[in-house]
């Protein structure tokens, strides 16, 4: 089975991740193959120094993430342009990770970490989708928290997002991280034990 994992930013993701690998389920991160399909002398990077210019580049050749960053932030066609480049290379290598599990460990969970699942509309790649919740409030307090934000900078990467309520309201599983870290476990296992992953 393979399931996609999303949720809001600062609302417990990696967390609820690291409890499903811990419990035996294997784990495709996107955020790292994102990182993985910029590596210098990628087809990729070479595409976004085409588009954006050698100034999105560091001295040794890597990717320089924040000019890069500066460059699409609040810029709709130039983000577009990106992920026009980004995204056919990184879904492809997200199926190619899948298969290779689902084919060397036909008996395991297959979760794939996805921030923005629903934004990038791969929910039909997967089985089910799970979203790990909290309340706006709580995740704009936990984002100031964590991040040192004020909340108008928090509030900005809230809204580049889709509203969580949103979120939990699409999901085929919720796992509702207010609570303490055992109420997460909890609900972890009993969705692993429901699907007999346990």
């Amino acid at each position: 089975m393979n399931i996609g994992l999303t949720g809001g930013i600062a609302c417990g993701k990696s967390t609820v991740s690291q409890m499903l690998v811990q419990r035996g389920a294997m784990l495709v991160d996107a955020d790292r193959i994102a990182r993985e399909v910029v590596e210098p002398g990628s087809p990729v990077l070479t595409q976004i120094v085409e588009r954006f210019g050698s100034e999105v580049l560091n001295p040794d050749g890597t990717l320089f993430r924040k000019k890069l960053g500066a460059l699409v932030f609040g810029n709709p066609q130039a983000l577009k342009d990106l992920e026009n480049i980004m995204h056919p290379s990184i879904r492809a290598l997200i199926r190619e990770r899948m298969q290779q599990y689902e084919q060397s460990h036909p008996d395991k969970l297959v979760v794939v970490d996805i921030p923005l699942l629903y934004e990038s509309g791969l929910q039909s790649m997967f089985e089910a989708v799970m979203v790990v919740y909290i309340p706006r409030s709580l995740q704009l307090q936990r984002l100031m928290d964590r991040d040192k934000l004020t909340e108008d900078q928090a509030e900005a990467r809230l809204k580049a997002q889709m509203d969580i309520e949103q979120k939990k309201a699409k999901a085929d599983i919720v796992i509702d991280n207010q609570g303490t870290l055992a109420d997460t476990e909890k609900q972890v296992e009993a969705f692993l034990r429901g699907r007999r992953l346990l």
